[in-house]
């Protein structure tokens, strides 16, 4: 396990998002997966309790807590894209496996976690400043889904 990892607490599904997240992202994968050596007062001996995963070289671990804490938008998974294909691809499969959609490029999967499915094309445009910045902030800000195209276009003005 990495020094420093995310927990992220599920009610009882780490691994089935783990193994979702490992099929969908590149450099993403399901380690060790950790089982109850006991019955416990919410659980069996043999149900899984922590689950090691990686999400695009980000060490993590999913933790089945139980449905005492919910998720927000408070943490989010934020994913840099190369072109709409790209962003499409990750979008739709989250969308695709019980997700939802939510505004300027973020989105919400079957487990509540949310992710920002981010074009690098928009975070050069806000780095860049000025009339550039605020033309592409303004086109986002009317999107659910990033748009590349209209991202550029409203950097060239």
């Amino acid at each position: 396990m990495a020094k420093n990892t995310i927990c992220v607490w599920y009610d009882k599904d780490a691994e089935a998002a783990a193994r979702f997240y490992a099929e969908t992202f590149p450099d993403s994968a399901v380690g060790a997966i950790i089982r109850a050596p006991g019955d416990y007062p919410d659980g069996r001996q043999g149900d899984v309790l922590v689950v090691e995963f990686t999400v695009a070289d980000v060490a993590c671990v999913g933790l089945n807590g139980g449905p005492t804490f919910k998720h927000n938008e408070a943490f989010s998974f934020q994913i840099s894209t190369e072109d709409q294909e790209e962003t499409d691809r990750y979008w739709n499969a989250i969308i695709g496996n019980g997700g939802t959609e939510s505004e300027c490029g973020w989105c919400k999967d079957k487990w509540g976690i949310s992710w920002q499915i981010t074009p690098r094309v928009l975070m050069d445009a806000l780095k860049a400043g000025g009339g550039e910045a605020k033309r592409a902030f303004d086109a986002m800000m009317t999107m659910r889904k990033i748009d590349v195209a209209a991202i550029e276009a409203a950097r060239r003005g």
